[in-house]
């Protein structure tokens, strides 16, 4: 397990200009090693299954395989690491969750986006790497109500990097040839510190960032902005 400190920055540029940024404390963790402590202390800090993609009786590892299984994708035993904020003190809020996935040979062979709304809704996308590159991008389609400005349409151009030291994530939406919203999480690892202070911090950092993504909806519609009618979202099938 790895901790990081992470900034993410929401950027609204159409119909109106609007941008706000907010700490995060994710953490790296091997899907075959999630963090696990003693039951007495798994209100401090844990990962569950019913937070992420899949079936929440499963596995976290589990499910990410059955995702890429019906996608053509067989890891063969390799290794699946996950950024992502722990359930810490009862609280979770995980906007965007990446998933680096390898094959037994250490190639990486996909990576999957998870987005969550504020609504419990949740959708991942299938990000295929390119040979030598930097980063891994795609292009995929909007599938799910995410913003309640943002109708469920356009394009999203997902970029991410290696989990190294720094990581950088950027989710650009395209509608038309213009890019009327872009976040980015930037997010460098730090050192180790108790588990309290990991989870205390992490807590506060969650709900920091849900009353934050929602103060700002307030501000956006008292200036005037229309909220889009927000559509049932179904669980995610098999293949997309």
């Amino acid at each position: 397990m790895v901790t990081y400190d992470g900034v993410v920055v929401h950027a609204r540029t159409a119909p109106l200009a609007n941008r706000f940024r907010y700490r995060t404390r994710p953490w790296l963790v091997d899907l075959d090693a999630v963090p696990r402590l003693p039951r007495w202390l798994r209100w401090l800090a844990r990962f569950d299954a019913a937070d992420h993609l899949g079936d929440p009786g499963a596995t976290l590892r589990g499910n990410v395989e059955a995702f890429l299984a019906d996608r053509g994708i067989d890891l063969h035993g390799g290794r699946v690491l996950m950024l992502a904020n722990a359930r810490a003190l009862g609280h979770v809020s995980n906007p965007i969750s990446i998933h680096w996935c390898y094959t037994c040979g250490g190639t990486l062979a996909a990576v999957v986006a998870e987005v969550q709304n504020t609504y419990g809704d949740r959708h991942a996308y299938l990000l295929r790497p390119e040979p030598a590159a930097a980063a891994v991008t795609e292009y995929v389609e909007k599938q799910m109500y995410v913003s309640p400005f943002n109708p469920v349409d356009g394009t999203y151009r997902i970029s991410v990097s290696a989990p190294v030291e720094r990581i950088a994530v950027a989710v650009t939406l395209d509608r038309d040839g213009q890019p009327p919203f872009v976040a980015t999480l930037q997010a460098t690892r730090r050192a180790r510190r108790p588990l309290l202070a990991d989870a205390v911090g992490t807590a506060a950092g969650s709900w920091r960032t849900t009353a934050l993504i929602r103060w700002q909806g307030i501000r956006l519609f008292l200036r005037g902005l229309r909220i889009e009618p927000r559509p049932v979202h179904p669980p995610q099938k098999a293949v997309s």
